[in-house]
């Protein structure tokens, strides 16, 4: 494993952080606000996109950057560092269905879409899991007929991030019954303004409604919009979990770094009387607590740890040409250590992370309106991470893999 930066490479980070300073959006739209961050998520996309920076991995003749494995890396680590916002309403878009239709769309689909996507012109969002076909994903039962040059879809999906603000979904269907489960089954692009389509946002324990149920009553989808072809499409799903679960991840790892060095900050602010109640003139923090500081540099040693796992991955996908299966004990320490670290936050902060409105907080003498700003932040995180052992392949599924294509085990 080589885990040092050419001077090639380092030249490449020094432009994306001079680019990233001078470039990143300030004050982006409350989290609860979907159409404001849409609006300002495709901004800041067309500002990469004309800056040069859209599609970091996407290859050049399809109008992105065409970074290689270790450029992609720096991008994310001088991203996190920047604070840059990043583009959530846009993420199937950029890192699902945009790299899946490189992989398996016509030309004229690749075309017609592909540009749009990366210049911030339209949201995609994805409907693949059913409320029976979560991670068992080939169990799913929404139908599609196939009627002259139309697909007639009828059935429901859940999950759907985003459904409500997008244009374009990446669909799952069954247009073969009578086949076995894993090949009955087809990918479309699905117009979200079609007739017949019923949007329901879910309101999560954060307080978000980015998911979203999505019913369809015979849904007429041109047989053209079918990405691999008829009964092609979990083949075609698995590209698209393959990018989920590979480089469109790298970004999230580095944000845990920066994540826990936010929290260690938050610590070092926080008045701290351990089981008792802070008392007027106490400069004790949470910091000074020796099992807190324990926990924190623990977590602090795992970040590297997660950091080396990467370059590992990355070195090894570079040496061989492909993504390995070991991809999946990096996804798995990374989820479950998501949760370790947001539990940490929950409990040096205490109550008040669950509270949306911390401006009443005492802070410690010396914090800023920064670290209020980061305590804002773990209360939206702390619950978003209950997902995250779920979240592009459950926890169990990813033991699996393991179990299975590392370790060699039977099923």
């Amino acid at each position: 494993m080589d885990i040092t930066f050419s001077p090639e490479e380092e030249a490449f980070r020094q432009r994306a952080r001079a680019w990233l300073e001078a470039n990143r959006p300030k004050d982006p739209p409350p989290e609860n606000d979907l159409r404001a961050r849409r609006a300002y998520d495709l901004a800041w996309q067309r500002r990469m996109y004309e800056g040069g920076w859209a599609g970091i991995s996407w290859p050049r003749e399809y109008g992105g950057r065409g970074a290689s494995l270790m450029e992609q890396l720096i991008w994310f680590e001088e991203f996190a560092r920047a604070r840059a916002h990043e583009p959530t309403t846009l993420f199937v878009g950029l890192n699902h269905g945009g790299p899946t239709l490189i992989a398996c769309a016509s030309d004229e689909q690749k075309a017609y879409h592909l540009p749009r996507i990366l210049r911030g012109e339209v949201v995609w969002c994805q409907g693949f899991s059913e409320p029976g076909a979560g991670s068992d994903l080939a169990a799913l039962n929404t139908r599609a007929v196939i009627d002259g040059d139309h697909l007639v879809v009828s059935g429901q999906k859940i999950w759907t991030s985003f459904a409500q603000i997008a244009e374009w979904q990446e669909l799952l269907v069954r247009t073969d019954p009578d086949a076995p489960r894993h090949k009955g089954i087809s990918w479309a692009i699905c117009p979200m303004d079609s007739p017949g389509i019923t949007v329901r946002p879910i309101r999560t324990m954060a307080g978000h409604q980015d998911f979203c149920e999505v019913f369809y009553d015979e849904v007429r989808i041109p047989l053209a919009n079918v990405v691999g072809g008829i009964n092609n499409g979990w083949k075609v799903a698995m590209s698209t979990l393959s990018f989920e679960r590979g480089t469109a991840f790298l970004a999230e790892q580095v944000r845990l770094t920066r994540l826990v060095e936010d929290l260690i900050a938050v610590a070092k602010a926080t008045p701290w009387a351990g089981a008792g109640i802070v008392q007027p003139g106490d400069a004790r923090t949470a910091w000074d607590d020796d099992e807190i500081r324990r926990r924190l540099l623990l977590a602090r040693a795992e970040v590297e740890a997660l950091r080396a796992m990467t370059y590992r991955s990355v070195s090894r996908t570079l040496r061989t040409g492909m993504p390995s299966s070991e991809a999946s004990l990096t996804r798995l320490f990374f989820s479950e250590m998501q949760q370790r670290v947001h539990a940490l936050a929950a409990t040096i902060v205490g109550p008040a992370l669950l509270e949306f409105d911390l401006g009443d907080v005492e802070m410690h003498p010396g914090a800023g309106a920064s670290v209020k700003r980061m305590r804002e932040t773990f209360a939206f995180q702390y619950l978003l991470a209950f997902a995250s052992t779920i979240a592009a392949g459950s926890k169990d599924i990813q033991r699996n893999i393991i179990g299975e294509r590392v370790l060699g085990l039977p099923r």
